[in-house]
């Protein structure tokens, strides 16, 4: 008898809260994430909005409640881990509580971790007093004096703070988890891709349980930087209305931050222990294009990654209940996202509803996809959607049918993602049916 893979348990960071209780109540009001920046200063940067995960401070309490040993550990390794390693941990220690997982219980050889994340990259006070130490009597840095006066004054751990395999690493040293172990670094298509591996790991039988996580970043002194310099940035004075997926007056992206995990289980796993199920995980897509140029080809990728997603699930195009859009609000990325969408669901014989979380919180990168299958996993637990923010004129290049408020949600979505350098991603969650 084949396996099957269970959703048992969500943790999560976001613009709207740190919890499946905020988020959901966040989407079914309206409300958006979206303020002014307050962790980087938005001087000479195109904007000064961003959504910023501002309930997480990095305290312990942010990791939701923890044995005393556990939370010891953690806090004691705190200063080795920069936010977004924080944030990472973070998910995986609220995911675990919300599976009420009793971890004295589980087998530990089956138990793995998997970890989607952006390339993380070094704030820049690591250096200044290092720098400081190197400048001539006329301010001009000297690199010959950098390996006596300018290294010595950097922390020697600085590195480990910045790893992107270090929130796989951290959360199974800190369970003491030794099953399989993994981390993706693939920008926006890292979520789907991190839980579509975590599936298959269990499927193969190599791991009963897996904690599938992601988390990521916009919002950084040195990344803000490399995204207002590669894409288009949304304009506008008010933060709110800012991201626009495929309304005809949308004008770019919203910076923003973020992170989350699921438990996945192997159904009699879950069974056995009386778990809650959320959903079940029954189809997945990958594919990377790009042009003779390098140039990705955002269309093509989503198209391949859709009908990679019926097809792994055993799903007619009419038989999808909605469909989360990676929804990235430029010109470009929605025109090519929503070709694409029309191209593989456009004969169904009742339009395909589609949102877009996007909406209420900008790009969380890396974390982005794995928040948003949370949203659609909650809403389909409802059974109805929530209204895709801002979309007030349609586009006639987006031939896509955007949700309403209430829309029934379907017994089942597809979560889409794609990065612009044409690499897509894609997985499918039906609500459960034992």
């Amino acid at each position: 008898m084949s396996r099957r893979v269970v959703i048992t348990g969500l943790g999560l960071i976001t613009p709207l809260g740190n919890s499946a209780e905020k988020l959901a109540a966040a989407l079914a009001e309206g409300k958006s994430g979206v303020g002014p920046l307050t962790t980087i200063n938005p001087g000479g940067l195109p904007t000064k909005f961003g959504a910023e995960a501002r309930e997480f401070t990095g305290a312990i309490d942010d990791f939701g409640p923890l044995e005393k040993t556990l939370a010891r550990n953690i806090k004691k390794n705190l200063k080795v881990m920069c936010r977004e390693i924080q944030m990472g941990v973070a998910v995986a220690q609220l995911a675990l509580s919300n599976a009420g997982l009793k971890m004295d219980e589980v087998d530990r050889d089956r138990f793995g971790v998997l970890y989607g994340s952006d390339y993380m990259l070094t704030l820049p006070q690591e250096f200044i007093t290092g720098i400081r130490n190197c400048l001539d009597e006329n301010g001009k840095f000297q690199f010959s004096r950098w390996a006596e006066k300018g290294l010595p004054a950097v922390e020697p751990l600085w590195l480990l703070k910045y790893l992107p395999n270090l929130p796989a690493s951290h959360v199974a040293i800190f369970n003491d988890l030794h099953g399989p172990n993994n981390s993706l670094t693939v920008r926006e298509a890292s979520s789907n891709l991190a839980l579509a591996e975590a599936y298959h790991t269990i499927l193969r039988g190599h791991a009963d349980q897996m904690i599938a996580g992601a988390t990521g970043t916009r919002v950084h002194s040195a990344r803000t930087i490399h995204v207002v310099l590669q894409e288009e940035i949304a304009q506008g004075s008010d933060p709110a209305r800012l991201s626009r997926p495929f309304d005809a007056d949308r004008n770019g992206l919203v910076l923003g931050e973020g992170a989350g995990a699921m438990i996945l289980e192997e159904l009699e796993t879950a069974q056995k222990r009386g778990a809650t199920i959320l959903g079940e995980v029954i189809g997945y897509g990958s594919s990377a294009v790009a042009d003779k140029s390098g140039a990705g080809v955002v269309q093509t990728a989503v198209r391949n990654v859709l009908k990679q997603a019926l097809q792994t699930a055993g799903l007619r195009p009419d038989e999808v209940g909605h469909l989360h859009a990676h929804g990235l609000s430029t010109r470009s990325a929605d025109m090519q996202e929503a070709q694409a969408i029309h191209e593989v669901f456009g004969s169904r014989k009742q339009p395909l509803p589609v949102v877009a979380a996007k909406s209420y919180f900008g790009n969380l990168g890396a974390a982005g996809g794995l928040v948003e299958a949370a949203a659609s996993l909650l809403a389909a637990r409802e059974g109805r959607l929530f209204t895709t923010l801002n979309y007030e004129t349609p586009d006639p290049q987006c031939p896509v049918h955007i949700a309403q408020a209430g829309d029934p949600a379907g017994d089942n979505f597809i979560s889409v993602n794609v990065t612009p350098q044409g690499q897509a991603s894609a997985i499918v969650i039906k609500r459960f049916a034992a």
